[in-house]
Parts: C-alpha cells; sequence; structure tokens
C-alpha cells in the first residue's frame, strides 16, 4: 500500500461481516460496543509518602565524630 488513507477490505475479528476499514481490528460498530461494555469509573487514588528502605548501615568514618 502507498497512500495510507487507502482502506482494506477484510473479516472483522470480532462479528465476522465483511468491512473496509483504515486499520485491522473491530469495525465501527464493535468499537463502540466495546467502549460501551468497558467505561472506566474515574476515581481517586490515594498513594503514601514514600519511604525509602535503609538497606546499608552507616560506615565507622561517617559516624566518626
Amino acid at each position: 500500500m502507498s497512500n495510507s488513507e487507502e482502506n482494506l477490505k477484510f473479516e472483522c475479528p470480532r462479528c465476522s461481516e465483511q468491512v473496509w476499514e483504515q486499520f485491522y481490528g473491530p469495525c465501527g460498530s464493535c468499537r463502540e460496543d466495546l467502549r460501551q461494555i468497558f467505561v472506566a469509573d474515574l476515581r481517586d487514588v490515594e498513594v503514601g509518602k514514600f519511604q525509602p528502605k535503609m538497606n546499608v548501615t552507616p560506615n565507622a568514618v561517617a559516624t566518626k565524630e
């Protein structure tokens, strides 16, 4: 395909109808159905303050006064 606006003729993988679309995948009506089924609810997620883990013990030189 030399032109990116050319449509492909293929069978919709979801409903098995012949469709003309620019990209392979579900047809327009199946995409709308999927959008209705998988609607995501927006919600606020609280994240706790980051506490770095202390894996290293201070060496004697650093703690020497």
